[in-house]
Formats: C-alpha cells, sequence, structure tokens
C-alpha cells in the first residue's frame, strides 16, 4: 500500500466536492505546465503538485497513454496532442459572449445597475458586451459604443493595464478595482475591475455603472468578485497586486 504523505497534495487541499482523487491529482499534474514551466521534469511535477515522485510517475504514464503528456528522450515531459485536439474543440465551440454575459446578468441582478465588459480599441474602448439596469433612469450606453479611454472607470482601468503612468493608474494596480463619480459626465458613476485571460493576458475592464444619486461604494466587492469568477470562466488566474514603488 503506497504510504501516505504528512503533507496534503495540491489536488488534496483543493480537491472537487464528490469528486475522484487520482482525477484529482492528475489534473494537479496538467496544471503544472505554464509558460514558466513548458517542460517540467519528474522532480519539478513532484514539487509542484506535491506528490510522492513514483505517483507521479504512474499518473504521467496514464496521461502520456492518453496523448495529453509526452515523454522527451531527457525525462523532461511537454503537452501531448491530445491537448492540441482538445484546443482546437474548444476554441471552435467558444463564444466570449456565452461566458461574459451570465457574469454580467449576475452583476445586474445583485446591484440593479447596469454592467459591461469594456475592451481597449485604439485610442477608444469599446462596449463589447452589456446588460441594462431594470430601472428606468440610467446610463443608456449600448453594445458597440466607443468611449473614451481617459474618462470613466472602465476606461481608466484599460489604461492602467494598458501600461499607464499617471498615479491613478498606479493605484489601480495595487487595488485591482476603480470606483469613480462624475469622471466622465457628472450625472453618472461607475466602479470597474480588470479581467484576465490564459497565461494572464489582460481581457477588459467589468464595469457597472448607475447615476451619482445612486452610487454606492460597496458595490466594489461585486464588481471584483465578478471580474475574478469571469477571469477563472476565461481559463486565467488573477494576478497578484503591484506593490508600492
Amino acid at each position: 500500500m503506497p504510504r501516505k504523505s504528512a503533507v496534503p497534495s495540491l489536488a488534496d487541499e483543493n480537491a472537487a466536492a464528490g469528486g475522484v482523487a487520482a482525477v484529482d491529482r492528475a489534473l494537479s499534474l496538467l496544471n503544472a505546465f505554464s509558460a514558466s514551466l513548458p517542460q517540467p521534469d519528474l522532480a519539478e511535477l513532484a514539487e509542484h503538485t506535491r506528490l510522492h515522485k513514483s505517483t507521479v510517475l504512474r499518473m504521467m504514464a496514464s496521461l502520456e497513454h492518453a496523448h495529453l503528456v509526452r515523454r522527451r528522450p531527457d525525462g523532461r515531459y511537454t503537452l501531448g496532442p491530445g491537448v492540441a485536439r482538445l484546443h482546437q474543440v474548444y476554441a471552435s465551440s467558444f463564444s466570449l459572449a456565452s461566458v461574459v454575459m451570465p457574469a454580467l446578468r449576475q452583476l445586474v441582478a445583485l446591484t440593479q445597475e447596469s454592467a459591461a465588459l469594456h475592451v481597449r480599441q485604439g485610442d477608444r474602448r469599446l462596449c463589447l458586451h452589456r446588460v441594462d439596469s431594470p430601472r428606468p433612469v440610467r446610463d443608456h450606453t449600448r453594445a458597440g459604443d466607443l468611449l473614451p479611454l481617459d474618462r470613466g472607470a472602465g476606461g481608466r482601468i484599460l489604461g492602467a493595464y494598458g501600461g499607464g503612468t499617471e498615479d491613478i493608474h498606479a493605484r489601480i494596480r495595487r487595488e485591482q478595482v476603480v470606483v469613480l463619480v462624475g469622471d466622465r459626465l457628472p450625472e453618472l458613476a461607475g466602479i470597474a475591475a480588470p479581467v484576465f485571460g490564459a497565461d494572464g493576458e489582460f481581457v477588459g475592464s467589468i464595469t457597472l455603472t448607475m447615476p451619482a444619486e445612486r452610487f454606492d461604494a460597496g458595490y466594489q466587492v461585486p464588481v471584483k468578485q465578478a471580474a475574478r469568477a469571469l477571469t477563472e470562466a476565461l481559463g486565467g488566474s488573477y494576478p497578484a497586486p503591484e506593490q508600492s514603488a
């Protein structure tokens, strides 16, 4: 019987409720591959997953049999052609709207205010997806509208993660959220947070807008939660906040 480690593995700490432990551990091995570690060896895989090397060897043999990994002659591993096949299936069936719109609807249901995803388009920002507030008095921006990049909560996020060097940009990268009243229009308030995709690339800004008279700074909590949930749904992980200089 294999001996049980005194230190829980990464998979054991993050086990799926009602799932299968062996599958969780195999997936933790696949998750060890990254842009910074594209060809891990046995020791690196064991260190990343906190699994015994003997366990890693057995599981990697199964993953290799499924063409999800390949073992090189030097003992290092690479992702296999099975991953490329799955990626092609995913890419052909993926719709950004199918992931973004439920996140926006949930944010609107929680706050009763309007939510949108903004992305950069040249020197402006595009309202790519939007769900309107059910209230009659609201911001009337529509999906497809182009807005300023240097004003408004969504624009400030895009500027901060597009290399902006102003004090507000540095503060946003530290706090990973921006809360503004009257920045684009005196009558409007906005709260926005960054969204990231696979390998940490910046995707855009999830933005909540409301009339200034209904402004509630507490809405930054669900906005930040929505940004993190959407990042996860896009296959990304949230970066650590930027440290003060």
